[in-house]
């Protein structure tokens, strides 16, 4: 009879342990899908983009619509991670 008990209890017990481990799982999941996407390496802010970005075209004697094509293109890269 005690045997019984003792099966009977270890069976409830590793039911719960795997029930709570597929819901640790899916809560993990949820978190993995549903957040932000995960931050590029080496990737700016638009405003870290900017600010490197002015400081490499510092002192550069072009046009300034050059300039400004040149820097967009600078921030795009930055911001990318590039």
């Amino acid at each position: 009879m005690t045997k019984l008990t003792s099966v009977i209890a270890m069976i409830g017990l590793m039911a719960l342990a795997t029930a709570g481990t597929a819901e640790a799982q899916d809560k993990t999941f949820g978190r993995v899908v549903q957040g932000q996407a995960a931050p590029l390496q080496n990737a700016m802010t638009q405003s870290q983009a900017r600010r490197a970005c002015s400081q490499e075209m510092r002192g550069a004697r072009e046009s300034k619509s050059s300039i400004n094509q040149k820097m967009k293109i600078c921030i795009d890269h930055k911001m990318q991670g590039n």
